[in-house]
């Protein structure tokens, strides 16, 4: 009777402690971890230990094995890695009142002799101190003394400004400090930056130091999708892989033949729209597509302007110079006097003159009965007859005829009849793949859209190489 206690008392107890333990597991999930761990060593443990007992009861002889290790030199390795030649490079940009010295102190380099060897130098004087905006690059000693001085500066000659640039070496030779001076090829690489907007499309690439001219072409390859003049609000963020002319690595920004977009997203207003550059014909002839595979080139442009505002549009409204209620038949944007109009589309001058008040005019005839004019220009850069391609410009915003300010007025006409220029350039039809293209297509399309990602993480902080 009292063992049948003892047995019942025993079994309490066991059980009480199963329910603590997974109580205490439940709070504690990663003691049970540690728990298995333990014990999974306890076991092993005892293999290890009993298992040559239960084989054999005779004692087991043992031997002590002595072996002298010969280990490497610590003294030797100190020294080698001691008297290993360290170098340090940074990189600036000359300012215009930069003194050598004041140039090698934001490089970090402490060294009178070559602060005095430039200031000596008619070379380093005139292609690089006297000149702001040069990049210069130092390799620098341990002890902040210059081991050599790269400057990379524009081609010298002309024709060789957007092929080439000047690299200009300072480097010591025996005692001296002696310039030499290379014309060497620009590179192209892929840079990816990103940027949201809280102003401007210009302020937030610049922000992201991303180039204006990559700007303007994110604008123009979404201008069928996005006003840019009226659509763009805060909040609106983009990525976008381009080409960048580079020296040695580095970007420049004296080249006037930036490298293209390669592809690039933009979110405006929650939806997001997407593009790349695809090549669809011999010689790189090609063209920007949506990730669905339809062309970005619709056969209108949204707006004859890269940038600009909506001041009239196509609506009944008060002349600002008759004072009468008349109807408005195209769209007016303000802008200052000498920006650039282009033609929203491929066609054919047919008027470029002086149009009453329509001050100095171009008038272009497109495909299917469907014509575009531009009045008030400042000045005309086309002439009857001649072939225009999308884009092309034709002639700047100005203030001729009967205008109270410089804007452009532009009308859009299908059969002679007025049209909403603003709602027509939204519905042109947009090209499609062909089937033979479609695989090629959707390969490049992976990877653009991967490295789209990488560039989104920057978060408009600063562009970088790929």
């Amino acid at each position: 009777m009292a063992c049948g206690r003892k047995i019942l008392n025993s079994l309490q107890t066991f059980l009480l402690g199963l329910s603590r333990a997974n109580e205490h597991l439940t709070r504690h999930p990663r003691h049970l971890l540690a728990a298995v761990l333990v014990l999974l060593g306890g076991f092993a443990a005892a293999a290890i230990a009993v298992a040559p007992a239960s084989l054999n009861n005779e004692p087991v002889a043992q031997r002590i094995i002595e072996e002298t290790l010969s280990l490497p030199s610590l003294d030797a390795q100190a020294e080698a890695l001691a008297a290993h030649a360290q170098q340090f490079t940074r990189t600036t940009l000359t300012r215009e009142a930069d003194t050598p010295e004041a140039l090698l102190r934001r490089l970090g380099v402490s060294d009178a002799q070559a602060a005095q060897a430039m200031r000596s130098d008619a070379i380093v004087q005139r292609l690089l101190l006297s000149r702001p905006g040069r990049l210069v690059q130092a390799r620098t000693h341990a002890n902040g003394q210059l081991a050599e001085l790269v400057g990379r500066l524009p081609a010298l000659a002309a024709d060789q400004l957007n092929t080439h640039f000047t690299r200009l070496v300072l480097s010591k030779q025996g005692d001296l400090w002696l310039p030499t001076m290379a014309q060497v090829e620009l590179q192209r690489a892929v840079r990816m930056g990103s940027g949201t907007i809280q102003t401007t499309l210009f302020a937030a690439t610049d922000d992201a130091r991303i180039p204006d001219d990559v700007a303007v072409k994110l604008a123009e390859i979404f201008a069928s999708e996005i006003d840019f003049h009226r659509d763009i609000h805060r909040g609106d963020r983009f990525s976008v892989l381009y080409e960048a002319m580079v020296a040695d690595g580095e970007p420049v920004g004296w080249s006037q033949s930036p490298g293209r977009v390669m592809a690039a997203e933009f979110a405006n207003r929650g939806k997001l729209h997407q593009a790349m550059w695809f090549a669809t014909g011999p010689g790189g002839k090609g063209e920007y597509f949506g990730f669905d595979g339809r062309s970005h080139r619709r056969a209108f442009l949204a707006s004859p302007l890269e940038f600009s505002r909506v001041s009239s549009g196509f609506a009944m409204r008060i002349h600002p110079i008759t004072k009468t209620w008349r109807a408005h038949l195209g769209v007016d944007y303000a802008a200052p006097t000498g920006t650039a109009v282009r033609t929203v589309g491929d066609g054919v001058v047919e008027f470029a003159g002086r149009q009453s008040g329509y001050g100095n005019v171009v008038q272009i005839k497109h495909r299917g009965d469907t014509s575009t004019l531009y009045a008030h220009l400042s000045r005309i850069d086309v002439q009857v007859g001649q072939k225009v391609e999308q884009g092309q410009l034709v002639g700047a915003v100005g203030a001729t005829g009967w205008a109270t300010g410089p804007h452009l007025h532009f009308e859009f006409r299908v059969k002679g009849e007025h049209q909403d220029p603003q709602t027509l350039a939204q519905v042109a039809e947009a090209a499609v793949l062909d089937a033979a293209s479609k695989q090629r297509f959707g390969d490049l399309r992976t990877r653009y859209e991967s490295q789209l990602q990488a560039a989104a993480t920057l978060g408009g902080a600063r562009s970088r190489f790929e």
